[in-house]
């Protein structure tokens, strides 16, 4: 199976970023770790991070139909990208929403998702455990 995993707006600056919100492995170390555990399970994935929207959307269109799943952080984009929702919709893939917080739990502007209904699945408030968690659901 092919992944595309899709890190959105500032999840660039992973580790260093409100690590007490975030933690503190780097989006280097968690694209390797996905890939390496993609790899155990006989995976592809290929990751990508933009703090644009239109770059996700162009990246999204651009997969659809190598992978056959996305692990997708949108960051801020999930509270207000219609155009994202819209990408996701249009493409057909299986996404898996990732928030490494519970965006639920959080201030009352981060708890929409406008991505949500157009998802599979969600997962929220794992950490960087929610990643792997989210490649395993693709996997089944």
């Amino acid at each position: 199976m092919n992944v595309l995993l899709l890190n959105g707006p500032n999840l660039n600056l992973l580790g260093e970023r409100e690590p007490e919100i975030y933690g503190k492995t780097t989006l280097a170390e968690l694209e390797q770790m996905v890939q390496a555990r993609a790899r155990e399970l006989g995976h592809v994935v290929r990751a990508f991070q933009s703090n644009h929207e239109g770059a996700l959307i162009d990246e999204l269109h651009q997969s659809r139909r190598w992978a056959q799943g996305v692990i997708f952080n949108p960051g801020a984009l999930t509270h207000y990208s219609w155009a994202l929702r819209d990408a996701v919709s249009a493409t057909r893939l299986r996404v898996v929403e990732v928030h490494l917080s519970d965006i639920s739990k959080r201030e009352e502007w981060r708890r929409v998702s406008v991505l949500a209904e157009v998802c599979a699945h969600r997962i929220m408030g794992k950490g960087v455990a929610g990643y792997l968690e989210a490649l395993e659901w693709l996997a089944k």
